[in-house]
């Protein structure tokens, strides 16, 4: 089966459709998957419910589908850094399901694993845990958090092989595995295509049955937050 594809474009033709449910890697800007977001503005698909941890920044990562107005609903952890973002949920204009952050994570890695919901103490008493199902478990309540199944991963990872096992750096691997799991078809970029068997084994993150469709591109690699320590007096 056909793994490598020409273009983000190529990777994702016959898969979009409006209102589609997509999971996202990345943490804040590492690893996200940029050519495939490109790709998905210049596709106009809309109505998008879009499963990430944050939503990059202003006109970079999945700001660039907030400018252009084509999410209706986002499921994250984190706002911060956006200020479009802010300004869309506040006005009204984007759903927003808020997730702590580990509860995001695992909601991913088990859809990915088929699993359609789990109990977490992580919410409860809190707005988190409104509307949700509350149940005690030796004396201690929990709330049933359910699965994610998406239409389409997005991720990015640092290196994979011709067969999609891929290897991910550093912070890239907080939400990149997860994400890749919960779709029904995972398309993932990557700096490098490596020849298959050339990856050692236990150095293989993600295992290939997950991704469906591979790409191999050039990444801008913005720094986020740029913090500089002054230098020492002589």
């Amino acid at each position: 089966m056909k793994k490598v594809y020409g273009s983000a474009t190529e990777a994702l033709e016959g898969l979009l459709h409006d209102g589609m449910l997509i999971a996202a890697g990345g943490f804040g800007l590492c690893g996200i998957p940029e050519l495939l977001i490109d790709a998905l503005v210049e596709s106009g698909v809309k109505d998008l419910t879009i499963a990430s941890n944050n939503a990059g920044v202003d006109g970079f990562g999945l700001g660039k589908l907030l400018e252009t107005h084509q999410i209706k609903k986002m499921m994250s952890s984190y706002v911060g850094e956006n200020a479009e973002f802010m300004r869309q949920y506040l006005s009204g204009e984007l759903e927003l399901e808020f997730n702590p952050q580990g509860t995001l994570a695992e909601r991913m890695r088990a859809g990915g694993a088929g699993i359609p919901g789990f109990y977490t103490k992580t919410g409860v008493g809190t707005v988190i845990a409104e509307g949700k199902e509350h149940k005690d478990f030796r004396g201690e309540t929990y709330i049933l958090e359910e699965g994610i199944f998406a239409d389409i991963s997005i991720v990015k990872a640092w290196k994979a092989d011709e067969t999609g096992n891929a290897i991910f750096r550093k912070t890239a691997r907080n939400f990149n595995p997860p994400a890749a799991m919960c779709g029904k078809v995972c398309i993932m970029e990557v700096e490098e295509i490596v020849p298959t068997g050339s990856l050692d084994p236990d150095c293989i993150h993600m295992p290939g049955v997950y991704v469906h469709r591979l790409i191999q591109g050039n990444h801008e690699k913005r720094i986020e937050q740029r913090t500089l320590r002054k230098r020492e007096e002589a």
